[in-house]
């Protein structure tokens, strides 16, 4: 709700306060939401600290820890770096410099390429972003080369998993089956190595990342649209010919645009501006007064179900940044519908038959970034609206004793024992920014689908054609 700017006497009529004295008021209330969320945070990082420092994933509800992998990659410490530097939580931000100077990358395991990838290579490349410690960089270069033998396929594009000791690649459908991955897997890393690439001055990160997102592109169907899983050795669309904006596919768009706007390589805004089109053709599907963006056949362009995720919620800012601003308000404005539908977004939600498909929510930052996108660019108040909402949602359903908890059901609230690394790097930091005023200069800064922070003007366009090669 607006902050209510009117006085009231028994002989007068209302008089509106001074638009200075509004300002004031506004500007009081930003600052308190500002370090509510800052106190919110360094009261669920020491949690994180007691009950699962060294581990990946902090559980709230039992005040345990939980590792993707048979050892743990200090994933949450890594992805949180950049959000407790912009908070300036300094004394935080500099113990996760130094853990991270500890972590061993040599170690015998078979990791996720693309969430490696967005949380640890693009948490490092931003903690040396905010520190110059050129250890830092060593230990990003490592972990770039460590995941780099992936991408050592006929088609370019990454395998599922690599060995961090041995470059080995593995699929995710066993031995001798081949390897599927999805869109978003397969071509999400033209930040992430662009940046190691300009960082190292070797252009054969940005290379591999161009490659993969290439051959995806060039496999699209002949009306424009690439399909959701492809074979990494065939280059065969394989599953589903679905093609949607969910989980899947989501960064591989995002990238498109993010990556040109501080590496303007042509070849990959040809790629934006081509794709741009047919998803506006294809996809946004105008039901009953709101603005979604439908799963459809990549061969003809059919509605194949009316389906949405809260995944999706990323797109509004992606539109809003590269100009399409109508667009991207309508587009906000349907997720703000869907969100108040239900205090949280649900995982997934099928609009025409008003049901939700998957019920649970993990605290996801989409929603609330595309309103601070808007917010910043448009100067309207009701995005900021949106974004004090979410927060007073978030806080009533999910504050716990130990840090937040996710949700298992959003239509009754039924907790759930998880708290995703991208709540510290990415929901908590939007909240933080979206209050703070003049302190944080959006048109500066760009930000990594994990929300890993970089200064724009740190990279310089004419330096960048030659360090990665394009």
């Amino acid at each position: 709700m607006g902050i209510g700017l009117l006085f009231f006497t028994c002989t007068q009529k209302p008089k509106t306060i001074p638009k200075e004295q509004q300002k004031v008021v506004k500007d009081a209330v930003l600052l308190a939401l500002q370090e509510e969320i800052r106190s919110e945070t360094l009261r669920s990082w020491k949690d994180y600290k007691k009950y699962a420092w060294g581990h990946d994933v902090l559980l709230p509800l039992s005040k345990g820890s939980f590792d993707w992998y048979k050892e743990s990659l200090g994933i949450s410490p890594i992805d949180a770096y950049s959000t407790l530097k912009v908070m300036g939580l300094e004394n935080e931000a500099r113990e996760i410099e130094q853990y991270a100077l500890t972590m061993d990358w040599d170690k015998d395991m078979y990791v996720q390429v693309f969430e490696v990838n967005i949380r640890i290579l693009g948490g490092l490349l931003s903690m040396y972003h905010y520190s110059g410690n050129e250890a830092i960089l060593e230990k990003a270069r490592d972990f770039g080369n460590r995941i780099l033998p992936a991408f050592n396929t006929p088609t370019g594009i990454p395998t599922h998993s690599v060995n961090l000791r041995t470059g080995k690649k593995a699929g995710n459908l066993g031995k001798g089956k081949g390897d599927i991955v999805n869109v978003a897997q397969a071509a999400t890393y033209l930040m992430e190595f662009g940046i190691l690439s300009y960082y190292t001055n070797d252009s054969k990160y940005y290379q591999a990342a161009k490659k993969a997102t290439k051959a995806v592109f060039e496999r699209k169907s002949v009306i424009g649209l690439p399909g959701e899983q492809i074979n990494v050795y065939t280059g065969e669309w394989e599953g589903t010919q679905w093609h949607h904006l969910q989980a899947g596919v989501d960064a591989y768009y995002e990238y498109m645009y993010k990556s040109w706007m501080i590496f303007p390589d042509p070849e990959i805004k040809e790629i934006w501006e081509y794709s741009i089109d047919k998803i506006n053709t294809y996809l946004l599907d105008k039901y009953e007064g709101h603005h979604f963006y439908a799963i459809v056949d990549m061969h003809t362009g059919k509605i194949l179900k009316r389906s949405v995720s809260l995944y999706d919620a990323f797109f509004p800012a992606v539109q809003a940044i590269s100009g399409d601003i109508d667009a991207a308000e309508k587009n906000q404005h349907t997720w703000d519908w869907l969100w108040n539908k239900y205090g949280l977004l649900p995982t997934r939600y099928k609009y025409d038959e008003d049901k939700v498909e998957y019920a649970n929510s993990e605290l996801n930052p989409e929603i609330i970034e595309s309103a601070y996108y808007l917010h910043q660019i448009t100067g309207k108040e009701e995005y900021l609206d949106m974004i004090k909402e979410y927060w007073n949602d978030i806080k009533k359903c999910c504050k716990s004793e130990v840090a937040f908890h996710a949700i298992q059901d959003v239509r009754i609230m039924k907790k759930k024992d998880y708290l995703a690394t991208y709540f510290f790097a990415e929901t908590m930091k939007y909240f933080y920014i979206a209050f703070s005023q003049e302190e944080f200069d959006f048109n500066e800064y760009i930000f990594t689908t994990e929300a890993h922070t970089f200064k724009r003007s740190d990279f310089d366009p004419k330096e960048a054609k030659e360090r990665l090669g394009y």
